[in-house]
C-alpha cells in the first residue's frame, strides 16, 4: 500500500495515514471533513526540481506555477518564497495573488476571452506579462495601455500543431483549438506583424501550450522545435528576435498505479536540448525558457479525506460507499472520468475483502469518485483517503446541492495550518437577495 504514497506520505505499524508528521485521524477531526489536506514538502519538492534542473543547465529561465491547478493565498505565498512566477487567468487569481504580496511583474495572465474590466485592472496593476489570445484582444490590450500612457510586455500564444496524447477536454496544442493563433493557417505570422504596429505593446516572444496529463517527452520536444522553427522563420521574414518562449505546462502526475510520470528533470532537460540544438544551428540568441508546470507542483502534494456514512449492496453487482463529499469537492471523475485511487486511512494494512464503488452524496448518479476499488470491509465512521486531489479539486469545487466547501490545510514536520477554512451555511447565502 505504501508504494501509492508520495512525498512525506507514510502509514504507522498499525495501519494509520500520516502526512507531512500528521496524523490523518487527528487531523479529521481537529479540521472536519472533507478535507484538502497538502504536503508542503512535497510541493517544495516538485518547485525545486523544474528550477534547479535549469539551474545546473545554465540556462535563462522562469518557472511560472500555474495557479488554475490550485489557487489560494497560502499557495501564492509558498511558492513566491520558492522563487516561482506565477501563470492567472482571472481578475480572481490575480486579485487573489497580489493580496497575498506576489510582485505583479511576476505574473502572467492567459485566457482566451479576458474581458474589459480584466484587462483594464491587470493594466492597471502593472501586471508583468500579458499572453495574448486572439486578434480582438490584441487590439484591446494595445488600446488600453495606450490610453494609460503605458508599454506593456506580452507574449503570443500560437497553437503549434502538436496533439499531444491526453484527454481530448485538455488537448490545447492541435490546430483545432479555441486557444492561441494558429501557424499553419498563417495567423501567428500576421498576430506578430500587427502587433509589432502598436507602439503600447512589447512583444516579448511567443507561448504554446500542448495539452495537459502528458507522460513522455515527445510532445514537448516536437512543440519546441516547431515553436524555434517559427521564430527563426520570424527572424528571417519580419526582422524580429524574441527574448522569451514560453513552452507551457502539462507535465504529467500519478494518480493510479497505471500512470507513469517522468521526474521534472527529464522533461527541462528535454526542451533545453532541443532549444540550444536549434538555436546554435541558426546563431540564434538563446531565449529566456520559461515553463508552466501545475498540476505536477501540486497534485500528488493533495490528499483529500472523507468520512464513510452509508454503504448500498447490490447482490451479484456492485457494493456502494459513500463518503460525505463527492462531486463538489472533485468534478473529475464526472466530467474527464478521471481515475483515482485510494485508502482507509485508519486501516489501510487490513487486508482488502471487498471491491466497491466510492460515490459522493451528490444528487447525480454520476456522482462517483472511484469506480472500483479492493479496501477492507469499509465501516460507518471510517476514514478514506483519495490521494493525488492537490490539483483541479478545490480550484473546481461547486456549491452544488447547496453544499460548503471544504476546509484546505497545509502540514509539514508535525505541524497543521488551515489555509482555507471550510465554509459555513451562512457563507451560502451571503450573495443572496431576498425578495
Amino acid at each position: 500500500m505504501s508504494h501509492l504514497l508520495f512525498g512525506t506520505s507514510q502509514l504507522t505499524e498499525d495501519g494509520q495515514l500520516k502526512i507531512g508528521g500528521c496524523l490523518a485521524t487527528d487531523l479529521a477531526k481537529t479540521y472536519g471533513t472533507p478535507l484538502f489536506v497538502y504536503d508542503v514538502a512535497k510541493i517544495k519538492e516538485m518547485a525545486r526540481g523544474f528550477k534547479q534542473t535549469f539551474t545546473e543547465l545554465a540556462v535563462p529561465h522562469k518557472v511560472m506555477y500555474a495557479s488554475k491547478a490550485f489557487s489560494c493565498q497560502a499557495i501564492y505565498q509558498l511558492l513566491a518564497k520558492e522563487g516561482l512566477g506565477f501563470d492567472v487567468v482571472s481578475a480572481g487569481e490575480i486579485y487573489t495573488a497580489l493580496s497575498a504580496g506576489v510582485s505583479p511583474s511576476d505574473l502572467e495572465f492567459h485566457g482566451n476571452n479576458k474581458t474589459p474590466d480584466e484587462l483594464t485592472y491587470a493594466i492597471n496593476e502593472g501586471i508583468g506579462t500579458i499572453v495574448v489570445d486572439n486578434f480582438y484582444e490584441l487590439n484591446l490590450v494595445a488600446e488600453i495601455a495606450e490610453a494609460k500612457q503605458q508599454t506593456q510586455q506580452i507574449l503570443l500564444r500560437v497553437t503549434p500543431g502538436v496533439d499531444a496524447h491526453t484527454h481530448d477536454y485538455i488537448l490545447t496544442g492541435q490546430e483545432d483549438s479555441k486557444f492561441g493563433f494558429d501557424v499553419k493557417s498563417g495567423q501567428a505570422d500576421q498576430a506578430l506583424q500587427q502587433a509589432l504596429t502598436h507602439q503600447s505593446l512589447q512583444v516579448a516572444g511567443v507561448h504554446c501550450h500542448i495539452g495537459s496529463q502528458i507522460f513522455d517527452t515527445a510532445g514537448f520536444t516536437a512543440a519546441a522545435e516547431r515553436m524555434m522553427a517559427l521564430l527563426i522563420k520570424w527572424r528571417e521574414a519580419y526582422d524580429y528576435t524574441a527574448t522569451i518562449l514560453n513552452l507551457g505546462g502539462g507535465f504529467g502526475v500519478r494518480y493510479t498505479e497505471t500512470d507513469t510520470p517522468l521526474p521534472p528533470q527529464d522533461y527541462v532537460t528535454h526542451v533545453v536540448s532541443e532549444v540550444k540544438k536549434l538555436a546554435c544551428a541558426t546563431d540564434y540568441p538563446l531565449p529566456i525558457i520559461w515553463i508552466e508546470p501545475g498540476r505536477s507542483i501540486v497534485a500528488e502534494a493533495g490528499t483529500t479525506l472523507y468520512t464513510i456514512g452509508s454503504r448500498k449492496d447490490v447482490p451479484g453487482i456492485r457494493k456502494f460507499v459513500a463518503v460525505d463529499g463527492g462531486m463538489g469537492d472533485n468534478i473529475r471523475p464526472a466530467l474527464y472520468q478521471a481515475k483515482y485511487t485510494g485508502l482507509l486511512a485508519n486501516r489501510a494494512l487490513e487486508p482488502a475483502t471487498e471491491t466497491v464503488t466510492i460515490v459522493g452524496k451528490y444528487c447525480e448518479s454520476g456522482d462517483r469518485l472511484i469506480e472500483s476499488i479492493d479496501l477492507p470491509h469499509a465501516e460507518v465512521g471510517d476514514l478514506f483517503a483519495m490521494l493525488t486531489t492537490g490539483a483541479y479539486g478545490y480550484s473546481m469545487a461547486n456549491h452544488y446541492n447547496r453544499n460548503p466547501k471544504p476546509a484546505v490545510v497545509f502540514v509539514e514536520d508535525g505541524q497543521s495550518k488551515l489555509a482555507i477554512r471550510r465554509e459555513t451555511l451562512v457563507d451560502l447565502i451571503m450573495l443572496d437577495q431576498q425578495l
